[in-house]
């Protein structure tokens, strides 16, 4: 079954001082670590960081009308940073990986079942 590890994380300014930007490497660093250790356990479908929401862009079609909202979406306080599209057995395996990543330590990881958009 495939499952998305998603990382929400508090919106935020990029880090400013060497402080920030040494601790933001360091989670960088070891995020591209547990991805590795998924794909070295063939678990790992995709996985990809997520573009600040400034550069994002909503589309709506209501009625026949489309609508374009252009980021940062100032409603938002949590933002999807990056994902980990994984394949396991179960929900526990899933939710055991998820207690493993290491932005379990800074944000929030939301543990998704994929499947289709509609039920029968």
């Amino acid at each position: 079954m495939s499952y998305m590890l998603a990382v929400r994380q508090i919106m935020g300014g990029k880090a400013q001082t060497a402080e920030e930007k040494r601790v933001s490497a360091d989670r960088m660093e070891r995020m591209l670590g547990f991805g590795a250790a998924l794909q070295a356990r063939g678990i790992l479908l995709a996985a990809e960081s997520l573009r600040s929401d400034e550069e994002g862009i909503r589309v709506e079609r209501r009625e026949g009308k489309l609508s374009f909202m252009d980021g940062p979406f100032t409603e938002s306080k949590e933002i999807i940073g990056g994902f980990f599209l994984i394949d396991v057995k179960t929900r526990e395996e899933a939710v055991e990986l998820a207690t493993q990543c290491p932005a379990a330590e800074w944000s929030t990881v939301e543990v998704r079942q994929c499947g289709p958009c509609y039920d029968e």
